[in-house]
């Protein structure tokens, strides 16, 4: 196929020419092709020797080569693929390439392979919100080495999915500190205050506010402006013209008896933690996602295995997918008794789950009536808007990247369709309050905290 790059894309190519910067698109805007005929153009100049990309899994696997097969002007480009066994990947480390591709869970690895004699002098991060947290190993590692990279570039359509603190690590990968802080524990301080409520719930951070005479978004505008200058963002709806999409809602309505056992499950849940202790993100997340298991049908107890309570949420499902009338659907799910349920109980349709590129072809060839993804694996990089227009959510996640992210498969450029996105939710259970913290672009944390503060506030 033809490149003839929309104007977004001609200044996003000569961007990443003039050196480290962070093209943060909207997903559907043709960030990796970009990204490609850029790099494609410094290599032929000379002015990189040697590219590193570092992606989610399915990412490194499959869009970066298939983006180079899809474009005339990049066929001649060559890939390397560090994946799989470490004799694989050391292996793909030898191969001559113009790219070298790696999962970000081996980072890590990558760095402690080669020490002080890192030998990539151009890194790109993709999906760089996966670098958000500076106390990962995958930050601390590509921190030890980032003096010996000479070309820094991070990729994303969601950058700050939780706030602006999660901006720190990737805007240092760029800089190594000089707009944002050398520390991240700095940047905290200065522009963010603890948002703790009450003896029993602890928040995270919120940014400051700022007063009347210098406004409120004042810290907020303080951080835009300093890196502006390395980092630009483009949203598809000002470029591109998408087809319509619909959030429907479908409540499904549990009988008497199954509502009564949502009741004392819920009870019991919240009574079992210790009065007084402050309920961290760790523990306010293990309680929703128990009354989230009940709400979809199923919960694990803990030896792992799970308990059917009730099939209200499989009955709606199935009457949607019947309703489909044979068009492709494609099925978020939240947890691994979800999905189990579900390939059993639409065995007729002959469900996939989506797990290789075969699958994603067959996808879009529309000879797949139901497929299967959990949005934090299918969420990103993958074009799936060839196969159908209809999906439904057996689970609402709290975390808006993974919603916009895995919607964005099918809503994306490309898509001749409308996009229909169905919310399957139980009314009455914790099942709504997802909804409602993406409807407010509530982040993931600070949604926790308020779902778990609301019911520590009912039962006690």
């Amino acid at each position: 196929m033809k490149f003839n790059p929309h104007p977004y894309q001609s200044y996003t190519i000569q961007r990443v020419k003039d050196g480290a910067c962070g093209p943060l698109l909207d997903m559907g805007l043709g960030k990796t092709v970009s990204v490609l005929t850029a790099m494609d153009h410094l290599l032929k100049t000379g002015e990189v020797k040697k590219i590193l990309v570092i992606a989610p899994l399915r990412i490194a696997d499959e869009v970066w080569s298939s983006e180079i097969q899809k474009w005339d002007h990049l066929k001649h480009m060559t890939i390397s693929k560090v994946l799989g066994t470490e004799g694989q990947r050391k292996k793909a480390l030898l191969t001559k390439a113009d790219l070298w591709i790696i999962n970000r869970e081996n980072v890590a690895w990558l760095v402690a392979h080669y020490g002080t004699g890192f030998p990539f002098d151009t890194v790109i991060l993709d999906e760089s919100s996966s670098f958000k947290d500076p106390k990962s190993k995958r930050f601390k590692a590509l921190r030890q080495v980032s003096p010996l990279i000479k070309r820094k570039y991070i990729l994303t359509g969601t950058p700050i999915p939780n706030g602006l603190l999660d901006m720190w690590s990737q805007v240092y990968f760029l800089d190594g500190g000089q707009r944002l802080g050398k520390t991240y524990s700095t940047y905290q301080k200065e522009y963010f205050e603890s948002d703790k409520r009450n003896r029993h719930v602890v928040f995270s951070y919120k940014i400051k506010k700022g007063d009347d005479l210098l406004g409120d978004d004042i810290f907020e505008r303080e951080i835009h402006s300093k890196i502006g200058d390395i980092c630009f963002s483009m949203k598809a709806s000002d470029y591109l013209k998408l087809p319509e999409r619909f959030d429907l809602t479908r409540e499904v309505t549990l009988s008497a008896s199954e509502m009564a056992g949502y009741l004392k499950f819920e009870k019991e849940q919240v009574l079992a933690l210790k009065t007084g202790e402050d309920i961290t993100a760790l523990t306010a997340a293990a309680l929703t996602n128990k009354l989230l298991q009940y709400a979809n049908g199923a919960v694990y107890d803990d030896d792992k295995n799970y308990h059917v309570v009730h099939n209200a949420k499989l009955d709606a499902l199935e009457e949607m997918v019947e309703s489909a009338g044979g068009h492709p659907v494609l099925i978020f799910y939240s947890f691994i008794h979800d999905r189990e349920r579900i390939m059993q109980r639409l065995k007729s349709y002959k469900p996939i789950h989506l797990k290789t590129s075969a699958d994603i072809q067959a996808w879009n060839s529309s000879i797949i009536p139901v497929m299967l993804a959990h949005p934090a694996s299918a969420g990103h990089g993958l074009n799936l808007q060839a196969g159908g227009n209809q999906i439904i959510w057996f689970g609402v996640p709290w975390a808006l990247e993974l919603w916009q992210q895995a919607n964005a498969r099918l809503h994306r450029q490309g898509q001749e369709k409308p996009v229909y996105v169905h919310k399957l939710i139980t009314k009455g259970t914790m099942d709504e309050l997802p909804v409602i913290a993406l409807d407010r672009k509530t982040g993931k944390q600070e949604a926790l905290m308020q779902a778990v503060k609301a019911l520590v506030g009912k039962y006690r």
